[in-house]
């Protein structure tokens, strides 16, 4: 019985997506035309402050401030220009009031740009004019996020102004003082606590960088390489079409930071082939759904919550990207194994082959790939370092002459292999393309990615200035691969490949600026929400509420805060909702949990929250991504919503496995064994836990086979909760024991403490922590790495001082503070000792399921 498409099929999903990411108005070509000169001048000026030409030349130096001024100037500008007030304003001109609302909203952004001087000669000291500014600003903000972003991130800025002038009224558990209009405005404009605060600046210095980069990479044809590729290697599998989805959008991924540009980009294509070869519609939507939102997940993008982490948390961005890296790449093996599953429920094959070739040969091609991969990739090391060691400061014009001898026979392969055209998805015979010719067209676009790595994770460069060179040499590909490449294949039409690279260049660059443009007003909407956490103190009233329904229970809370994440994340972008949510939710989990022993690294607090907040693209009713993929299969947006959420349950489940096994997140691993015993246990959970949910491993699993293997992933994920009952983890020290183990510690490790003592607020505290220790040395040099200055007090040390900003400082630690214990491992067995016996369940499902499949042949 075939599904009945219940979705309209005159709905325009490329609508849908310029709506969402660009603004939905096509005006005449004058207008047309100032919004291409204003979006390329916003990315050529953020190139521009990237640069190190202000520095070297001495001309137009800004500092954050003034730079975040006029990146959020540029943002209200094409918010009023791009996105029309209501979906009956009119799409074919920008009406006056536009206009007026365009300009005034510009001039409010840059106040604190064009007045930098006047408003530095007189702090906290504001005149009438700066706070009518201030409010004018703050409305035309909230309008413009209104049209960009839709009511809820409104809906959310507005109690919170609410709750600032509100205080003295409310109920005992969230009353305040409140603040007066000057206070309040001059804290949320004027400053850098507000709506010019951290938020804003992460999206000035580093996110549009990278959005900018993922447009030029699209436009330079990576996008369509990516998803042909995919479809090249994967689409002759059972259920191709969907595996090769999940791999086109992990892929595109990694440079795109928009769930639902991610959906229509890869999801135009891949849906309709996945319906051909058998899975429901809502099966196929939610397959695109499910990896184009993980995409989000996957460094080094991660929708541009990983450059927020960088500043809330407090560690450098190639830790964030390692700390995300092995959880992301889980979840869509896992994703990847569910179609595997769906497809052999179903019976479903895969696409013809143009070339047929034997199992030995696919797998020897395979193999001869990756190996050439890591040959080359050791070899570009290698010669490298060796040229930096050798030729000094000359090293950087060789490696630049190496770079473009790479560059130039990368096109020349490209140039022997037929141009990249994606076939028609609907066309009644559909063959794969062929994999040599197909991977080898576009191999230069990973030389992009290569040169960002490399000055990220070699060169140790900021993520700011590595973004920088990554995008240039992307604009020099961009130039130059069409004429080369013509050249090559003896068209000598230089002058007009030269024009479409322009071209080309000239609309990567309006891309990037417009796709920025719901970023800039959500950072700076969501400023709003954390400047008024720190006006008011509210975050310690949502501790408090989370600790007082949760009873004290550690799950419970870690639950609750989970639900919370996930309602606030409904109608925000994946930006705002996670600043949204580690403002008011992430202190909960650290201070709530120490209480309770559970002592976790910061980065594992605010994954946690970033994860439940990234699962309302996919939730119904608000999912806008199941909307779109359900546009795209012409079936229920609820129904696809509702099975995109089941297949994300494995995303669902990360966060609270990653809160209590930190070796996930790649914390704590002693070496290379215990790294690769900690990915191959993680990836064989979660294809365990993916089989149980599914029904389906060998056959069709009973229920409770289904509960052996959830109790055998749950073993896998968490070994220590069964080694937990038998023989606590840590025991305490003091006194001279704890002295020792401080002084002891191996040189930049962490170490678990318990600090007591009475709070600004005069609550008795006692919580666990996690200290990070310097280099070796005594105990009060040690601790002052935290930010922590300390003096002995019988068996506790005395916290005598924390400095400001200080890991210290966030972790909760407050002078008069004691320094009661600190934990070490205790001697006990291994917990992976406790694999033994899940592995033996495994195989007794497996030896039941295996039985169960042969026992019809034998009859």
């Amino acid at each position: 019985m075939k599904n009945k498409d219940t979705s309209p099929p005159e709905v325009d999903v490329n609508q849908l997506v310029q709506d969402n990411d660009s603004g939905g108005r096509q005006p005449g070509p004058f207008v047309r035309r100032l919004l291409l000169v204003v979006a390329v001048a916003w990315s050529l000026f953020q190139l521009w402050i990237a640069s190190p030409l202000p520095f070297s030349l001495g001309i137009f130096v800004l500092n954050d401030t003034e730079s975040r001024a006029i990146h959020l100037a540029f943002a209200v500008f094409l918010s009023f220009m791009a996105y029309p007030a209501t979906k009956r304003s009119p799409r074919d001109h920008v009406p006056i009031l536009d206009w007026v609302f365009a300009l005034v909203g510009a001039f409010c952004a840059a106040y604190l740009f064009i007045f930098y001087r006047e408003l530095a000669t007189r702090p906290g000291q504001p005149i009438p004019f700066d706070v009518w500014t201030a409010v004018v600003g703050i409305v035309l903000l909230l309008e413009a996020t209104r049209r960009v972003l839709g009511l809820p991130m409104v809906i959310v800025a507005l109690v919170f102004l609410g709750y600032t002038f509100g205080g003295p009224y409310m109920p005992d558990l969230l009353s305040h003082r409140g603040a007066s209009l000057d206070r309040a405005m001059t804290h949320q404009w004027l400053t850098t606590e507000g709506v010019f605060g951290v938020a804003l600046g992460v999206s000035s210095g580093f996110i549009f960088l990278f959005v900018l980069f993922g447009s030029l990479l699209d436009k330079a044809g990576a996008g369509n390489y990516f998803i042909k590729s995919a479809f090249a290697l994967l689409g002759h599998m059972r259920g191709g079409p969907a595996k090769a989805a999940v791999v086109a959008s992990a892929a595109t991924g990694i440079i795109s930071g928009s769930s639902i540009a991610n959906v229509v980009t890869t999801g135009t294509f891949t849906i309709p082939l996945m319906k051909r070869v058998g899975y429901r519609g809502d099966q196929a939507g939610a397959v695109e759904v499910s990896s184009s939102v993980n995409g989000q997940l996957m460094p080094p993008v991660m929708g541009a919550a990983a450059f927020l982490m960088v500043e809330y948390v407090g560690i450098p961005y190639i830790e964030v990207m390692k700390h995300a890296f092995l959880p992301a790449i889980i979840s869509y093996i896992a994703l990847f194994y569910i179609v595997h599953l769906e497809a052999l429920k179903a019976d479903m094959q895969g696409l013809p082959r143009r070339v047929q070739s034997t199992g030995m040969q696919r797998l020897i091609a395979f193999v001869t790939t990756v190996a050439g991969f890591f040959v080359l990739a050791g070899i570009t090391y290698y010669t490298i370092s060796f040229l930096k060691s050798s030729l000094g400061g000359a090293a950087i014009p060789a490696i630049a002459v190496l770079l473009m001898s790479a560059y130039l026979g990368l096109l020349w392969v490209s140039s022997r292999q037929p141009e990249l055209q994606l076939d028609d998805p609907n066309a009644p015979v559909f063959e794969l393309p062929e994999t040599g010719p197909t991977v080898r067209s576009g191999l230069h676009y990973l030389l992009a990615v290569v040169v960002l790595v490399w000055c990220l994770m070699v060169e140790q460069l900021s993520p700011a200035l590595s973004a920088f060179w990554a995008t240039m040499f992307m604009v020099f590909i961009i130039l130059t691969q069409k004429p080369i490449i013509g050249v090559m294949r003896g068209a000598h039409n230089i002058a007009g490949d030269f024009k479409n690279g322009i071209a080309d260049l000239i609309s990567g660059l309006e891309t990037g600026a417009r796709n920025m443009i719901g970023i800039g007003v959500a950072t700076a909407a969501a400023g709003i929400i954390v400047g008024t956490v720190s006006l008011t103190g509210v975050g310690l009233v949502m501790t408090e509420l989370v600790e007082i329904l949760s009873g004290g229970n550690l799950m419970l809370m870690l639950v609750l805060v989970a639900v919370i994440s996930l309602i606030l994340g409904m109608g925000l972008p994946t930006t705002a909702n996670y600043i949204v949510v580690s403002t008011l939710m992430a202190p909960v989990v650290v201070e709530l949990g120490a209480q309770s022993g559970l002592i976790v690294p910061l980065i594992a607090v605010h994954l946690f929250v970033f994860y439940f907040g990234l699962m309302a693209d996919v939730t119904p009713p608000v999912g806008l991504a199941s909307f779109a993929a359900a546009a795209i299969a012409r079936h229920d947006p609820i129904q696809t919503g509702v099975t995109a959420f089941f297949y994300s349950m494995r995303t669902a489940i990360l966060p609270f496995l990653f809160i209590f096994n930190t070796q996930l997140l790649l914390i704590g691993l002693d070496g290379p064994l215990h790294l690769i015993m900690t990915v191959g246990t993680a990836v064989i959970a979660m294809l365990i836990f993916a089989a149980a949910t599914q029904g389906f491993f060998i056959v069709r699993s009973r229920w409770y086979e289904s509960l052996a293997m959830l109790l055998v992933c749950f073993t896998l994920f968490r070994p220590g909760f069964w080694m937990d009952m038998i023989h606590p983890a840590f025991d305490e020290v003091k006194g001279e024991q704890m002295s020792k183990v401080i002084t002891d510690a191996p040189a930049n490790s962490s170490k678990r403490a318990w600090i007591e003592g009475l709070n600004l607020n005069g609550d008795e505290i006692r919580k666990g922590v996690l200290l990070p220790l310097g280099e070796p040395g005594d105990v009060k040099s040690r601790l002052a790495t935290s930010g922590v200055s300390v003096m002995a007090d019988g068996d506790s040390l005395m916290v005598v001082g924390v400095k400001f900003g200080s890991q210290a400082e966030k972790l909760g630690i407050e002078q008069s503070f004691r320094i009661t214990s600190m934990e070490v491992a205790a001697d006990r067995p291994a917990k992976e000792w406790l694999y033994v016996p899940a592995f033996v369940l495994l195989g007794l499902v497996v030896w039941l399921q295996r039985r169960r499949r042969t026992a019809p042949k034998a009859a």
